[in-house]
């Protein structure tokens, strides 16, 4: 069980969840893809638009962009969590027709463990 108190006020685990990032509570929308939109090269947006656009308080936002800022290890542990599925699955094959490669239940339980 985790007993390290959460700091955020809007942000938390989302439940039953494989990712082990941080979410907008009750709204599930991961603090990622507001940062994102935020730092997007070709039409970055502002805190005030991602906020209006999600219809959710500046301060959330405020909070998702720092979280991300922060560089916490579940981001770096959902998407390598994320690419060793895509390799296994046949998804970053040049040739990909759009049918993902069936997995061993070996194969799956090793990817769980990630």
């Amino acid at each position: 069980m985790n007993t390290t108190p959460n700091p955020y006020k809007y942000l938390a685990r989302k439940p039953k969840s494989v990712y082990k990032q941080l979410f907008i509570k009750d709204r599930w929308i991961s603090a990622r893809t507001l940062y994102g939109l935020h730092v997007n090269e070709e039409m970055p947006l502002t805190l005030e638009e991602i906020a209006a656009n999600y219809e959710l308080p500046l301060e959330a936002v405020q909070e998702a962009i720092a979280y991300c800022e922060s560089n916490p290890p579940e981001l770096a542990s959902d998407y390598a969590a994320e690419e060793a599925l895509m390799e296994a699955t046949g998804m970053n094959d040049p040739n990909y027709d759009g049918r993902p490669k069936l997995l061993s239940p070996q194969e799956i339980a090793r990817l769980n463990r990630l």
